[in-house]
């Protein structure tokens, strides 16, 4: 290309500008209703199952009596020896396992590191599974 042509090529007039597209100047209230949608979407989704399990813990722990064999989040598994024992010791949110049976050997932990209850009538689940 030599510099003639490319004078002429710059000396021509511009395109003419195009209209801007719809859909720039919208108001914010146009996409309110996607936004309480996604917002309900995420409650039924994130909120109410949380509700459901913290509900079951609590309800789990409740129902905590001498004699359940349970398992800790840590994976420490024991039977409750005391529960509502309420001395200067044992506070309200703790409770007295069993560890060993032949040395007698005991844990005070607190009740929300429970995981997991076995009461004393109820097979484990891990012996009916193996047995399927």
């Amino acid at each position: 290309m030599n510099l003639w042509s490319l004078m002429t090529l710059l000396a021509q007039d511009p395109a003419p500008a195009q209209p801007p597209g719809g859909g720039g100047g919208g108001s914010i209230f146009g996409s309110l209703p996607m936004i309480l949608l996604i917002m309900l979407a995420g409650f039924f989704i994130l909120i109410l199952p949380m509700r459901r399990q913290k509900k079951q813990q609590e309800q789990m722990l409740a129902g905590l009596k001498r004699n359940d064999k349970v398992i800790t989040q840590s994976g420490i598994i024991g039977v409750v020896v005391d529960v509502d024992k309420k001395d200067d010791d044992i506070k309200e949110d703790e409770l007295v396992i069993r560890v060993d049976n032949s040395s007698n050997t005991r844990m005070r932990i607190l009740k929300s590191a429970v995981a997991r209850v076995f009461p004393v009538g109820q097979p484990q689940a891990a012996a009916t599974t193996e047995k399927k």
